[in-house]
């Protein structure tokens, strides 16, 4: 069982490298997104990129820190799903306000 739940590949590398794809997507989303939606969406791809590498540097840590950064992951899984009902929640009052979820309306407070 220990065998199968570490297998895959034997180096770091291809971890990190998706980890930094998601991470590099996640930011670049945020840039170029113009409306809310599109921010939360990048929030959370950063997210699992942060959380893939703590998976990822677990595994070849040993088996305790496997362990750890397992829990560390299921814990920022947790934190992730309430972050985006809230703000998903802002979002949907926003819509209601202004009829339009575009950040730079809102920013000027203008209806």
């Amino acid at each position: 069982m220990i065998d199968f739940l570490l297998s895959g590949p034997e180096s770091l590398a291809p971890y990190l490298l998706v980890g930094a794809g998601l991470f590099t997507l996640g930011l670049l989303a945020c840039v170029v997104r113009r409306n809310a939606v599109g921010y939360l969406i990048g929030i959370e791809l950063m997210l699992n990129g942060g959380i893939l590498n703590a998976v990822a540097y677990g595994r070849f840590r040993g088996l305790q820190a496997a362990a750890d950064s397992q829990i560390l992951a299921l814990f920022a899984i947790g934190l992730a799903a309430a972050e985006a009902a809230i703000a998903l929640a802002l979002v949907y009052a926003v819509f209601r306000n202004f009829r339009d979820v575009d950040l730079d309306l809102v920013r000027t407070l203008r209806s």
